[in-house]
């Protein structure tokens, strides 16, 4: 029997650059970010570290 034909997968969106962290944090220490519903904080650390938290 023959093989259904394949069907064609939309094309993905093009990554969007990476975006520096202090653009998004602007001098804070931490900001919160609403993401489906929920409330995250992504905070820096001392060490220079990230830290995503809900």
């Amino acid at each position: 029997m023959p093989r259904p034909a394949a069907r064609a997968q939309p094309e993905a969106a093009p990554a969007a650059a990476p975006m520096p962290s202090d653009q998004l944090l602007q001098g804070r220490k931490a900001i919160e970010i609403s993401h489906n519903g929920s409330v995250y904080r992504l905070q820096a650390t001392k060490l220079g570290k990230l830290i995503l938290t809900k």
